[in-house]
């Protein structure tokens, strides 16, 4: 078990890891911001096999199992068939407290908002990715990241039909940490449009 609060826990069985995000969005929680998510994902042999993102504020339950689909409660999911990035609303995430690099993120952001009908940033890369899965947003994409914030989110946003990778176009984003998902109309002249502003 990978947990963000205390590390890693070993279990039983190796070959499975579970994903953990107690509390995605911690800054808004403790602002009284009712934007922030619990995210579990498992992880089989290396695989993310299956993702639960809740929104106890709103009751959402966003849940998605490899070769299974991804649902909302009991509704079906599909990312968004929106084929223009002006018509596409973007969410993405900003260099924490002071770390990463902030001036490549305002580069990729420079790039991105003249293009996009417009830009999100709500602080649960989990919520995010749910709602890229569900149609609400065509696309999310953050550097910096660690596995346990995106790894529920990977598996909603690929079963619900949608394409995530590195934005560099590496396939492993949970433990590398860059990520851009979207419906697979925008991601790839999204990708451009971020690694032409030298996000990798």
């Amino acid at each position: 078990m990978l947990l963000e609060e205390t590390g890693r826990h070993e279990g039983d069985d190796p070959d499975s890891v579970w994903l953990v995000d107690p509390l995605d969005g911690t800054t808004n929680f403790l602002h009284g911001l009712p934007v922030w998510s619990i995210s579990i994902a498992l992880e089989q042999k290396g695989e993310l096999t299956a993702g639960v993102v809740f929104t106890p504020i709103t009751d959402e339950l966003f849940w998605a199992e490899k070769g299974q689909g991804a649902y909302l409660n009991d509704r079906r999911l599909r990312v968004s068939g929106r084929r223009q990035l002006p018509d596409a609303l973007i969410a993405t995430g900003m260099p924490f407290m002071g770390r990463g690099e902030t001036d490549a993120f305002l580069e990729q952001l420079r790039a991105v908002l003249p293009k996009v009908a417009g830009v999100r940033r709500w602080g649960s890369a989990a919520l995010d990715l749910a709602y890229v899965a569900a149609g609400r947003y065509e696309a999310f994409w953050e550097t910096g990241l660690h596995a346990w914030d995106m790894a529920a989110g990977i598996v909603l946003v690929r079963e619900a039909g949608g394409y995530v990778t590195e934005i560099g176009g590496g396939h492993n984003p949970a433990h590398n940490g860059s990520i851009l998902a979207a419906n697979p109309h925008l991601h790839l002249p999204l990708g451009k449009i971020l690694r032409d502003a030298g996000a990798s």
